[in-house]
């Protein structure tokens, strides 16, 4: 499984990224085919100063492709609700392949 996490305008800690790397290192327990994850970290201030945080998640498995985009006013919680999400359509799509 390959893993990409892009920030968008601005650096993430070291603590944020080891965070994500290991929660995506459980991807591989929900489908066996995983073959690349991209995620896209972004600050998006709609409301002037106010910046909320956007995690996009792209999960590719042959033949089919997940997307999920989260935002809330820290990366570690729209992390957690897009990994929720993504989590949730591996396991529907797999239901409907052994079905």
């Amino acid at each position: 499984m390959n893993v990409n996490i892009q920030t968008v305008h601005f650096d993430a800690d070291s603590k944020l990224l080891e965070l994500i790397q290991k929660k995506i290192s459980k991807l591989s327990q929900f489908h066996e085919r995983i073959t690349k994850v991209y995620i896209y970290l972004k600050l998006d201030n709609i409301v002037h100063t106010i910046k909320d945080k956007v995690v996009e998640i792209k999960v590719m498995i042959p033949r089919h492709e997940f997307f999920v985009k989260q935002s809330s006013k820290s990366f570690e919680e729209s992390f957690d609700g897009a990994m929720d999400a993504v989590i949730t359509q591996i396991k529907k799509k797999k239901e409907r392949l052994a079905a």
